[in-house]
């Protein structure tokens, strides 16, 4: 119910989890040479790798929303709540992701970086990886809120 009197959270959620997928989908091919799986895998193995960590991508994006409008949705939301949603879903992904890149790169090596790779200090986290969890889930919440008040 953003505009019209409707609820409308399951076109909402629809577009936003697609908007996700194609988003992760994109960012994950263009960020692959930024990880040593670049130079040492396979063609075959940087494609999987890449549909692997989308299909993740999309299980956080769902998570981390589903968590947001549990903590601060309402029976009318997207009309109300909009912007505490969207930026508890951001926060949420953004703290997972950290926890996952440490996770990962640090105590299981199941992945690492090429010195490509920009890292933030302390954090020892790839600025790649963090920034899709800021820029992607933003820009879907910007152009859903725009779109979906003119139906």
């Amino acid at each position: 119910m953003l505009n019209n009197g409707r609820n409308d959270w399951l076109p909402f959620l629809r577009r936003y989890i697609a908007l996700m997928a194609l988003g992760n989908l994109a960012w994950e091919f263009a960020h692959m040479p930024l990880y040593t799986l670049w130079e040492t895998g396979t063609p075959r193995e940087i494609v999987f790798a890449a549909l692997h960590c989308t299909g993740g991508d999309i299980l956080i994006a769902l998570a981390a929303l589903m968590a947001a409008l549990l903590l601060f949705g309402n029976g009318f939301w997207p009309a109300q709540t909009y912007g505490r949603v969207a930026a508890a879903t951001i926060a949420i992904g953004l703290v997972y992701t950290l926890f996952s890149e440490w996770l990962n790169i640090v105590i299981r090596a199941s992945w690492a970086y090429r010195d490509l790779m920009p890292v933030i200090p302390v954090l020892d986290a790839g600025l790649s990886p963090v920034a899709q969890w800021i820029v992607l889930p933003g820009l879907a919440f910007w152009w859903l809120g725009h779109t979906m008040k003119k139906r």
